[in-house]
């Protein structure tokens, strides 16, 4: 099952975890990732600490726990590009409408290849 597929018949929580240059940590809450064309996946950001280390330090880690289980998946990931306040990003929000989006700052929509996938739990490799 691809990663599209799977996020769409789970749910779940997830945590975005990335580092800045000096490789202090950061993890916050993030919703399952975009699937995007080419196998990238996306994830919206505002700017904040996550987006501060994504612009020092392009590889993070998405660790995603189905609700009610101890199953999952950690999904590593290299940042390839972003988007800052463009028409995709803003086909993708759900949560409120371009205009509204705008006023409240600016938005980016992170581009990440997916590295590798494990469960959340041991070491076997998905992809």
């Amino acid at each position: 099952m691809d990663l599209k597929e799977y996020f769409a018949s789970v749910k779940g929580s997830g945590v975005l975890s990335t580092a800045d240059d000096k490789g202090v940590v950061n993890a916050a809450i993030y919703a399952t990732p975009y699937s995007l064309e080419d196998g990238l996946v996306g994830f919206i950001m505002k700017e904040r600490k996550t987006h501060e280390n994504i612009l020092v330090n392009p590889h993070a880690c998405f660790l995603f726990i189905e609700a009610g289980k101890l199953t999952g998946k950690r999904i590593y990931l290299t940042k390839v590009r972003e988007e800052k306040n463009s028409e995709l990003l803003f086909s993708l929000l759900r949560h409120c409408k371009h205009e509204e989006c705008e006023a409240k700052g600016d938005y980016y929509l992170v581009f990440f290849k997916v590295d590798k996938v494990l469960e959340l739990v041991g070491d076997t490799e998905l992809i």
